[in-house]
């Protein structure tokens, strides 16, 4: 008699736990697709909003930034200055009739 009690707790226990592992799977893959609905929302809208507010942030920081952009321009005309012209050699073949 305790035995059949014994098993009958565990097959209620061991139900009990198949139903709380499928639930566990269900609200698990429900919230997987709505965290991938919300990323890709998140994207989207993060996108624009940088493609909205990238030129305002970037022209704010103008000031700051203009010595830094000048200076890059300077050593940019110098090695540009510095450089010599490519050597071009004409073959044969590439001359025109």
């Amino acid at each position: 008699m305790i035995v059949a009690a014994i098993l009958v707790l565990a097959v209620l226990w061991l139900m009990g736990a198949v139903v709380g592992a499928v639930f566990k799977l269900v609200f698990g893959l429900i919230g997987g697709v709505f965290t991938i609905i919300g990323g890709a929302l998140g994207i989207i809208f993060g996108g624009v909003a940088l493609l909205v507010i990238g030129p305002i942030v970037a022209l704010a920081m103008l000031p700051a930034l203009l010595p830094v952009l000048l200076v890059a321009g300077l050593v940019w005309l110098i090695v540009r200055a510095t450089r010599k012209p490519p050597v071009i050699v004409v073959t044969p073949d590439q001359v025109r009739r």
